[in-house]
């Protein structure tokens, strides 16, 4: 006989001497002793790799060694011994022998059941879950399997839980019902969180979608799928009296309800019993807190749907047509404030170039007070010269549509515009501001002062703007042209003085440091840094030419104005 069928007998057969010792005690006499040892042996045919055959002798009719909660405990430990590879192959393994065992209880079965499923979902979670293609198609860990598996696993439960809600409309055994809800949240924590749920070219059955399905089949089920698209992290019963535990279980609670909307609003599941008698405006109310708990996590998988549940409530909307006192609803705020962070600070660039559109779309929804407020807001909290720099752009649109609409729009015209555009025509520290880092910024605002120069006469004065010339010169011109020639001279300095140094050090190669914009940047050879420094220059230039086009606008119309009051 060869070795390796001589260990797999060992192995079986001392697991089948145990279960025949046992088989002939009476329950009374059977101990935790006798059972450990069978845990112990049971153990060892998982860890040699006999899970087959341990399978085959748990099922086996005359092997009914003990009462079902000893073996449901046992079964339990099993599972919690396990770790990394072994996790989905012993939990597989032993799903069907649990399942025959929990049937079997009659008291504690709902406690039962939940804890077989938190012990089963404490296992699966700290694996990683499959993300691309390739990983799905694989299944290194089998985990896709795995969490199908579970699912079957659930079903007689759920099924029980239905059958007794339609024997009575005043159900009144929550427990199971309970237990399920909590799996299913867990479920959609983890993996549906992190999973890529989008339909894959060449998987015909993508398994985190059917396991997606099955969880929205499971609420739906238990009645449970509505109240929770609806919840706001309020309202529901909760499990605990205490408020404490309470506001544990809404923050726990918040990563799977964002993913229940986004199952249902992006990639439509369940969506066929969902009442079609909502506005857009409320559904986007409904979904801004899951929005705004996806778009702060950093993940890809999780700001991908987070822009995209964003996206699929704003494509619901006309232009224009969402009120502006929506902005005092706190995740109005926030969301696109995320939207900055994400655009500014997420180094994956198809995610940053999307959190663009989405905040375009979503200023396009606001009506004109809306813009307004929301352009005041990101002005002051932005802190970033790029994004400060785009929104100027838009005001400037805004401009240009009430001063070319038949219509008076008192939002961007007026002292109303007067109040943006202290916000847009200054610099943050004066002369002393950084002009290379706030250039974006600076040539936005410059642009737009331009505009209004030209589009708006004195006679007119429809913006107000040469009504608050003085203050701006104040505040932004004289400023500027100080700061300009600061700069200028500095870098200037900076230039001749690399020169030198590479004069006498006779070597163009030779590596050190320079500080741009108090940034220290990475070490670079002379002639690199000269490059950077006459780029600096460049950009001053090209302010200086606008600045110069600007006052000669402004000092034309005036002239202008005083030749007619002549």
């Amino acid at each position: 006989m060869p070795e390796e069928q001589s260990q797999t007998t060992m192995a079986v057969d001392e697991l089948q001497a145990i279960i025949q010792r046992c088989q002939i005690l009476e329950e009374s006499d059977f101990r935790g002793e006798d059972f450990n040892l069978f845990q112990v042996a049971g153990q060892k045919c998982l860890e040699d790799g006999y899970a087959a055959q341990l399978l085959e002798v748990i099922q086996n009719e005359k092997n009914k060694l003990c009462s079902p909660k000893e073996l449901f405990l046992g079964l339990l430990e099993q599972i919690e011994q396990t770790s990394g590879e072994q996790v989905c192959p012993t939990v597989m393994l032993l799903l069907q022998p649990l399942q025959t065992v929990l049937l079997k209880l009659q008291n504690k079965k709902a406690y039962s059941v939940g804890l077989s499923l938190a012990m089963i979902m404490n296992q699966l979670t700290p694996l990683p879950v499959p993300y691309t293609k390739q990983q799905i198609q694989e299944d290194k860990l089998g985990l896709c399997q795995c969490c199908n598996a579970v699912v079957d696993f659930v079903k007689p439960f759920v099924n029980e839980v239905v059958k007794n809600m339609e024997k009575s409309s005043e159900y009144n055994d929550m427990e199971l019902k309970e237990e399920l809800l909590k799996f299913c949240m867990k479920s959609l924590k983890y993996p549906l969180l992190t999973a890529q749920l989008e339909q894959l070219e060449g998987i015909e059955e993508h398994p985190f979608r059917h396991f997606a399905t099955e969880i929205i089949d499971i609420l739906q089920d238990i009645r449970e799928l509505m109240p929770l698209v609806f919840l706001h992290h309020k309202g529901r019963r909760s499990y605990w009296e205490n408020q404490e535990f309470e506001d544990i279980e809404r923050k726990n609670s918040a990563g799977s309800l964002a993913c229940l909307s986004y199952l249902m609003f992006v990639q439509h599941f369940g969506i066929n019993c969902f009442p079609m008698v909502f506005s857009p405006s409320y559904l986007l109310q409904c979904n801004m807190t899951h929005i705004e708990v996806l778009l702060k996590r950093t993940e890809e998988s999780m700001l991908s749907k987070g822009l995209d549940l964003f996206e699929s409530c704003l494509l619901r909307m006309e232009d224009n047509s969402l009120l502006h006192q929506y902005l005092e609803f706190r995740d109005f705020i926030n969301v696109p404030q995320d939207l900055v962070k994400v655009m500014t600070l997420c180094p994956i660039e198809h995610l940053r170039k999307k959190s663009l559109n989405m905040l375009q779309l979503f200023i396009d929804k606001f009506d004109a007070e809306g813009k307004y407020t929301l352009f005041r807001c990101l002005l002051k909290t932005s802190n970033h010269a790029g994004v400060e720099g785009y929104i100027i752009q838009k005001i400037k649109d805004q401009i240009h549509l009430s001063l070319t609409k038949a219509h008076d729009n008192v939002w961007f015209t007026g002292h109303h515009l007067i109040s943006l555009l202290d916000l847009v025509l200054f610099l943050p520290e004066g002369a002393e501001t950084d002009l290379l880092q706030n250039s974006d910024r600076i040539m936005a605002s410059l642009n737009l002062l331009r505009y209004l120069v030209i589009k708006d006469c004195e006679s007119d004065n429809q913006t107000g703007v040469w009504t608050t010339l003085a203050k701006i010169e104040k505040n932004f011109l004289k400023p500027l042209h100080v700061g300009l020639n600061m700069s200028k001279a500095h870098y200037e300095a900076e230039i001749k003085n690399k020169r030198e140094n590479r004069r006498e050090a006779n070597n163009s190669n030779t590596v050190c440091s320079l500080t741009v914009s108090e940034e220290k940047m990475p070490a670079m050879t002379t002639e690199m840094q000269l490059q950077v420094l006459h780029s600096a220059l460049f950009t001053f230039d090209l302010i200086e030419s606008v600045l110069a086009r600007v006052e000669e606008l402004i000092e034309v119309k005036v002239k202008a104005a005083m030749d007619e009051n002549i």
